[in-house]
């Protein structure tokens, strides 16, 4: 009974250890943000080019006849040399919208734009395998894309192709905004997630020359690197992330401009995010298992490995997390509960939640103050941004056992509405209708973790552990919440 009640403990308090890791990263990402804030601010090209240079700007479609047209006519309004601006619809859509796409091609032809409709017949490699296709016919020497859903200003290609002067630069990231971030709380709270990942994360990684991605939209690639890199791959489901590494491994120089925005748009429902995540999560873990050991063979610094570590297996997270709930919480605190152990634990209690949950929520509202957003009104979201990670936990936690079972699955596309106004938040419901996303699994766990959450409130209450209370209450809320509203989110779709 002592040797496994010691390995239960010891195994809970590393999983617990490895959570703190993942929350102090986060935190440091705050500190190095104040570090590094001035370095690389307002980057401006040390050259410029005499002649603009060739751009084929590239738009990947799949189905998306809710937003083809708007993205179709805001590339054909882009500002650059009519004679080095070529534009490819890649489109590998099933429905309607290729009637749609062909239609609005042959219209902005007529007008004298050099823009092609380029089909397939298949989805082989799915948007990887789309990209590089299309990369046949491409005569550009820079690759710009931009997702269905986003709306690049027309001037944005003519103010940063400059970054391009300096040869060694492979791809120059934009940061993303959001066409709907007032739709609704979601779009809101979602777009405060992002926006840590780009003002914080993709920041202090470019200043301080350690390794971060292209974001699969909204940048623009040097032809040369990806060919260089060993070409688009669709062997993950995160391409972008993939490309990005072996390009950086191989020497090619990535830009994060942070004064340069793109706007696109947000998932409208929980469904459509939570598919989302799982791709995302999923491929991350795929790239991790593919090119880790790359880093780590790789003559790059050790804190080039130690943070591509952390960029690579953060989304393991969710996974630990999962696996500690369910099988390890309430057997140790039964242990702790037997031995009269609790007193002496209740003050390692404290540093373990601050540094595993506290470090997360600094992070994420930290994330409005580096754009300068409202303090305040970051603060009063705080709740959401924690209910929204748990709403996530069971889904992205599957997503990573998933890749590290190495089971395939396909590109699910996100669908879009093209509403993004709060005015007619109701719309988005009768356009989901034509592209639902793909119902998210998991509903019995999520109701799992609501009872045991409710069992260690139970527990938590009888001990008068007070602190825990809060904590306890959002994790049985944001589990039964998600596990029940999912069901009849589907159901009303």
């Amino acid at each position: 009974m002592l040797i496994l009640s010691t390995i239960i403990l010891g195994v809970h308090g590393l999983l617990l250890a490895i959570l703190c890791g993942f929350g102090l990263h986060r935190l440091s990402m705050v500190y190095r943000w104040y570090r590094y804030r001035n370095v690389k601010k307002n980057l401006t090209p040390t050259e410029k080019f005499a002649q603009k240079p060739s751009i084929t700007v590239q738009i990947p479609l799949y189905n998306e006849r809710l937003v083809a047209e708007r993205v179709i006519d805001a590339v054909a309004a882009l500002q650059y040399p009519a004679g080095a601006l070529q534009i490819q619809i890649v489109d590998d859509s099933t429905d309607e919208t290729k009637d749609l796409v062909s239609e609005r091609v042959r219209y902005h032809q007529q007008k004298g734009i050099n823009i092609h409709h380029v089909r397939r017949d298949d989805r082989e490699g799915y948007k990887a395998g789309a990209l590089k296709q299309a990369m046949a016919s491409a005569t550009g020497e820079f690759i710009a894309i931009f997702d269905a859903d986003f709306l690049p200003h027309p001037s944005l290609l003519e103010d940063t192709i400059d970054h391009f002067s300096d040869p060694k630069v492979g791809m120059v990231q934009f940061r993303w905004e959001h066409l709907n971030r007032k739709q609704s709380a979601l779009t809101e709270t979602q777009a405060m997630m992002l926006d840590s990942h780009f003002s914080l994360e993709q920041n202090v990684r470019h200043a301080s020359d350690l390794f971060f991605n292209f974001n699969g939209t909204a940048g623009i690639w040097r032809t040369e690197a990806i060919v260089d890199a060993g070409h688009w791959s669709a062997d993950t489901l995160t391409e972008d992330l993939d490309l990005s590494y072996r390009a950086q491994l191989r020497g090619w120089k990535m830009i994060y401009l942070n004064e340069q925005s793109c706007a696109g748009e947000i998932p409208a429902n929980m469904n459509a995010f939570k598919s989302q995540q799982h791709r995302w999560v999923k491929g991350g873990i795929q790239v991790m298992l593919k090119i880790l050991g790359t880093v780590w063979r790789s003559p790059f610094s050790i804190r080039h490995k130690i943070e591509a570590t952390f960029h690579l297996s953060n989304n393991l997270a969710y996974l630990v997390m999962l696996i500690d709930t369910i099988f390890l919480l309430i057997p140790s605190l039964f242990i702790r509960e037997y031995y009269g152990y609790n007193q002496r634990f209740m003050w390692l209690d404290i540093p373990i939640v601050i540094m595993a949950s506290g470090g997360h929520l600094i992070y994420l509202i930290f994330g409005q103050v580096a754009l300068g957003h409202s303090k305040l009104k970051a603060l009063l979201n705080s709740p959401r941004l924690l209910l929204l990670g748990i709403q996530l936990a069971v889904n992205n936690a599957r997503a990573a056992a998933e890749a590290l079972l190495g089971q395939k699955s396909e590109f699910v596309r996100t669908p879009k509405s093209g509403d993004c106004n709060k005015e007619i938040k109701q719309k988005p419901r009768k356009a989901l209708r034509l592209y639902n996303a793909v119902a998210p699994k998991g509903m019995f766990f999520e109701l799992l973790f609501a009872i045991v959450y409710t069992l260690v409130l139970f527990w938590a209450f009888a001990h008068e552990i007070w602190f825990m209370l809060p904590f306890l209450l959002l994790l049985i809320v944001g589990f039964a919440n998600n596990a029940i509203g999912a069901v009849f989110q589907q159901h009303a779709e």
